[in-house]
């Protein structure tokens, strides 16, 4: 089984080539509120976060980016993250990112799809886990129409804007452990 392709898409490491599009959406300030950036990474930081990711791998790294690409032209369409991976328990964050001009168009429930296949059947992951800003219905429809059940309130957990909100914490199981 192929973890990392699908129908429309597959997922790929970054590679050098990655380096505008990674910068541009990295550093589009209006997406900074969701994650934890405070200012634009250069494009040097960005082509050394890619070379070591070469190097390392998950085990070492604790995180995986991977690139989101058109399977009919090869086009970087996003990305899509385990990070905080804890392989003691078993468990890592997911996060994913998809530009603009491709939402709504299935590319984010494909990508989520084959990154938690690729979790829990070859890193036998036994959860994985996502946070969403209460106010961002897409993203909470997108990870509960992919298995993953609200389980906590973050009550003003980011502030957005002149004000506080509040984050919803989501969890999926594997299913076969």
């Amino acid at each position: 089984m192929n973890f990392l392709s699908g129908t429309n898409i597959h997922l790929r490491a970054p590679e050098p080539e990655d380096i505008a599009c990674v910068c541009q959406w990295e550093n589009d300030s209006s997406q900074w509120g969701d994650g934890c950036a405070l200012a634009p990474y250069s494009r040097y930081a960005i082509r050394t976060y890619i070379e070591e990711s070469v190097r390392q791998d998950i085990y070492q790294s604790r995180q995986l980016r991977l690139m989101i690409v058109s399977a009919t032209d090869g086009g970087s369409l996003g990305m899509i993250d385990l990070f905080d991976f804890d392989p003691l328990h078993r468990r890592a964050s997911l996060g994913v990112y998809v530009a603009p001009e491709f939402r709504r168009q299935g590319v984010a429930t494909e990508a989520l799809r084959l990154l938690c296949e690729y979790a829990f059947e070859f890193l036998g992951l036994h959860q994985l886990y996502a946070q969403a800003a209460e106010e961002n219905t897409a993203s909470l429809r997108l990870f509960e129409g992919a298995g993953f059940v609200r389980c906590a309130l973050f009550a003003d957990w980011i502030f957005r804007e002149g004000r506080y909100e509040n984050v919803i914490g989501l969890q999926r199981f594997n299913p076969t452990v």
